[in-house]
């Protein structure tokens, strides 16, 4: 069974020890460190790149939804929280879990489960789709793969921007979604907001800048380790 690695992050003490309680006693969990300063935690999240972050929303410095904002995209958060006002924003930050305090272990589990099966499920092998289906206005589109320059999230829509079309198509979709329907050999989310079509990148800058289409992304730290990769692979200057 895969081990599932995880960092706890909470300013108080009390909840840090009852989540490593949990932790220690739920077989396939890893823990890597624990933190009760968000500020101190986030380099050890962009170095040890946990595969779970329990994450406490109000916190001092930075706070929860912040930080989720700046983390790598292979790190799934699940918020602990004693406020649940804050449970829809979670969502735009693609949380797999929102936990209420007190928390009680069968919910902590609960929420384990859904990062088993997320990390546990094979790996899919690139696609061979030509084409995809997007409903807009109530009408099926049926486009090309290869059209698709780069698309572009919105709460809970999604802007795709094609070859050859003044206007994007506008679905109603989530952008994990749009992740997972697109072929991953052919395309990268860059941003939490942007997947694009890597061979249709004009350039990047020197400041992690990508120029595609008739747009300028910046990548933020979360998702650069992943694409200074994916440029290794592409470059031919490999010093």
């Amino acid at each position: 069974m895969r081990q599932i690695s995880c960092i706890i992050v909470d300013d108080e003490p009390l909840a840090v020890r009852l989540l490593e309680s949990y932790v220690e006693k739920t077989p396939d969990l890893k823990l890597l460190a624990s933190f009760t300063d968000s500020i101190t935690a986030i380099n050890a999240i962009k170095t040890q790149q946990p595969d779970l972050l329990f994450l406490d929303i109000q916190m001092p410095n930075i706070d929860g939804m912040e930080l989720a904002h700046s983390l790598p995209e292979a790190t799934r958060v699940v918020f602990t929280t004693a406020f649940k006002e804050y449970a829809f924003e979670s969502y735009e930050v693609n949380a797999l879990d929102f936990l209420l305090k007190p928390i009680r272990y069968n919910k902590f589990l609960a929420a384990v489960e859904k990062a088993r099966k997320l990390y546990q499920q094979p790996v899919a092998p690139p696609s061979q789709l030509n084409t995809v289906f997007i409903r807009v206005e109530g009408e099926w589109r049926n486009v090309t793969i290869d059209q698709i320059t780069y698309v572009y999230g919105m709460k809970d829509y999604v802007l795709f921007y094609l070859d050859n079309e003044p206007k994007p198509l506008i679905t109603h979709l989530t952008m994990k979604a749009v992740e997972d329907m697109l072929p991953s050999d052919r395309f990268l989310r860059v941003h939490r907001s942007y997947i694009v079509a890597v061979d249709k990148i004009l350039k990047v800058d020197r400041n992690d800048c990508i120029y595609i289409g008739k747009e300028i992304i910046h990548i933020p730290d979360g998702y650069l380790q992943r694409f200074r990769q994916f440029l290794e692979t592409r470059s031919i200057d490999k010093k």
